[in-house]
């Protein structure tokens, strides 16, 4: 009984990180630190390794399922497909229709997740201060960068592949929006609608090697530097709050292959400068309610969290 409530407990985890990966700038591993489920699912990503994918040469299934704790991968895989299926429509509604409240939400459910996760850290040090602040940094430069033109090469969409991935599995980072950065986040949805197989598995070759490669650096760190790794990790999500902004004007546009005008570059506004400068109502009592729901949603998983470890 309590691994089928653990499943369905990672399941809706799963749905969480889904509806985050839809929103670009906001990173589902945001999201799986903020559930405490992190760590497992970097253990469970590096157990594939060659001794456990011997299991599966050998048909081996239950043995290879159990050695990478494929329970726990399936249910939140099922969770994050289940979200981006069911919640898409909705959370891209919001994003064109209603996004001071969408964002204002992401802020402070990220806001209050950062300062949850930095209360881990036991000891402070002159390192951990140093890698939030550097994280903090990277972050607001990574979210700050204009989408680029890349190449078209094969090679660079791996690339492009194992760089994303490495994003969506680090707090505060969105792959997505690096795909933009990149120049590859329209070829890449292009390659789904018109099928093209090949460059879709360089893709997904490019994202299998960066996920099993960047993970163990980062479960390496955090078994090394637990306290500062902690801080980066926290650093980037608090970073990304600029990506997050709720009220911002756009000063410039670009065409998408489809000849579609799309923002190109953005600038954040004060509540006050947004309703001068675009006419629109800056909506501060509705934005506050968003943020607020997010910092309870928050504290409510935590609370919630530490009740089931002592049942």
């Amino acid at each position: 009984m309590d691994s089928i409530r653990k499943y369905i407990f990672t399941y809706l985890k799963g749905m969480g990180m889904g509806a985050a990966d839809i929103v670009p700038g906001v990173s589902g591993g945001s999201i799986a630190l903020i559930t405490g489920i992190y760590e497992e699912l970097l253990q469970s990503i590096n157990s594939f390794n060659g001794e456990n994918l011997k299991l599966l040469f050998k048909f081996e299934f239950k043995a290879f399922f159990q050695a990478v704790n494929g329970a726990f991968l399936l249910s939140l895989f099922l969770g994050i497909m289940t979200s981006i299926f069911s919640l898409s429509k909705v959370i891209t509604y919001m994003m064109d229709e209603h996004p001071i409240p969408l964002w204002s939400f992401f802020c402070g459910l990220i806001l209050v997740s950062a300062f949850l996760i930095l209360k881990d850290i036991k000891k402070w040090s002159i390192g951990v201060i140093i890698a939030l602040i550097f994280g903090i940094i990277i972050a607001y430069w990574i979210t700050d960068l204009p989408p680029s033109n890349s190449p078209d090469a094969l090679w660079f969409t791996f690339v492009a592949g194992a760089i994303a991935i490495c994003a969506m599995i680090l707090p505060g980072i969105s792959g997505s929006f690096i795909l933009l950065i990149l120049g590859k986040y329209e070829p890449i949805l292009n390659a789904v609608s018109e099928r093209n197989f090949v460059t879709l598995a360089v893709f997904a070759l490019g994202c299998i090697v960066g996920l099993l490669s960047f993970s163990r650096v980062i479960s390496w760190l955090l078994k090394r530097y637990y306290s500062i790794t902690i801080g980066l990790l926290s650093g980037f999500m608090l970073g990304s709050i600029n990506k997050l902004w709720p009220w911002k004007i756009v000063t410039a546009y670009r065409k998408s292959s489809s000849g579609e005008e799309k923002p190109f570059l953005t600038e954040n506004l004060l509540p006050s400068a947004y309703l001068e400068q675009t006419g629109f109502e800056p909506k501060l009592m509705l934005a506050f309610a968003a943020f607020a729901f997010g910092i309870l949603l928050v504290i409510g998983i935590e609370r919630l969290a530490v009740y089931l470890k002592k049942a």
